[in-house]
């Protein structure tokens, strides 16, 4: 795809020094750049490329000042960082504006969906399913009976959506994740032996969540798994049974959440955390990665370790710990004096 950088300037609302009729076709970066790419400077360490790169046009803050030739055109605008996700996302949706229906693929003659569907071959869309509009589900993507989803939605490749799950408006939910499996629901017998429960309830996901790849969220047992709006989750997250996430709460990957754990919104969540199942960790609260969630955490908190407990104690804590062994010294020093 090519642009001239006066359709990228109207865009991005910016304002151009150079010739407008120039052609990018890719991005890159500033010191990576060559011909026919278009780049951007925000941080002012990589000011030096600028003077040197081979883009064919930089976006940069409107307040830069060259202070040597420049060979490439320049897209000047509020916030060039901004600027550039802006352009990305746009080149994300032009890229992704795929429509109509490949075939090998199945749509269960009682499913609906709604104006610019693009279905990839070997695709699956069982009984009542009901789709939105402009909604791009790639290849290989299973959609199993009575769920629901909204418009703007993509589904990458590989991605399993159980029975009865609800889906709302512009969620991504990226390749190989799986939406409604069964969750870990058994009962112990006296033998020592385990009877699975059934897992009767669905999944909830409202609009605007991002899924990551590889992501499992579990079907509740009665009720609803809910992630609210906004809400992101990274790669390789486990999400199970009755859990609730709140708005616009990110957690990174390889984090797993107990049964019936109720995350409030606004939370930031590092990598490889355990949180345990049927506690509340409130609204704002910010966990360090590979920490151990136990009890709950209150709005506000910031927690690291495991068992977690406030930042500031463990950072102290740790300085002692990893001067044990000299303070251990310093001590038997004293007993024997």
């Amino acid at each position: 795809m090519k642009f001239n950088i006066k359709q990228i300037a109207e865009i991005l609302e910016g304002t151009i020094d150079g010739d407008p009729n120039i052609e990018v076709s890719k991005l890159s970066k500033i010191e990576e750049g060559e011909e026919g790419s278009l780049s951007f400077l925000s941080n002012d360490k990589y000011t030096p490329y600028i003077y040197k790169t081979k883009a064919s046009a930089v976006i940069v803050n409107k307040d830069f000042v060259a202070e040597q030739a420049i060979n490439c055109a320049l897209i000047r605008v509020e916030d060039a960082y901004l600027a550039f996700t802006k352009l990305l996302e746009f080149y994300q949706m032009t890229k992704m504006n795929k429509q109509g229906i490949e075939q090998p693929s199945f749509i269960h003659e009682t499913a609906s969906y709604g104006d610019d569907l693009f279905l990839a071959a070997f695709s699956y869309i069982g009984e009542n399913v009901k789709i939105g509009n402009n909604v791009k589900i790639f290849s290989n993507v299973n959609i199993a009976d009575n769920v629901t989803i909204g418009d703007n939605c993509i589904l990458q490749s590989g991605v399993h959506i159980m029975s009865d799950t609800v889906i709302g408006n512009h969620v991504v939910i990226n390749s190989g994740s799986v939406i409604g499996a069964d969750g870990f629901g058994y009962a112990p017998n006296k033998d020592g032996s385990y009877t699975k429960i059934p897992q009767t309830g669905n999944v909830i996901i409202e609009d605007n969540v991002n899924i990551g790849a590889l992501t499992t969220i579990d079907k509740a047992t009665l009720g609803s798994t809910i992630i609210k709006k906004g809400a992101k989750l990274d790669n390789q997250i486990q999400v199970a049974h009755n859990v609730e996430i709140g708005e616009h709460t990110v957690i990174a990957a390889q984090t797993g959440i107990a049964g019936s754990a109720k995350i409030g919104k606004y939370c930031r969540i590092g990598g490889q955390v355990g949180i345990a199942g049927h506690i509340e960790i409130e609204d704002n609260v910010g966990v360090q990665a590979q920490s151990g969630i136990g009890r709950k955490l209150k709005s506000g908190s910031i927690v690291q370790g495991s068992p977690a407990f406030d930042f500031g104690d463990w950072n102290r804590s740790y300085v002692l710990f990893k001067n044990l062994r000299k303070i251990e010294s310093r001590i038997t020093d004293l007993e024997k004096n």
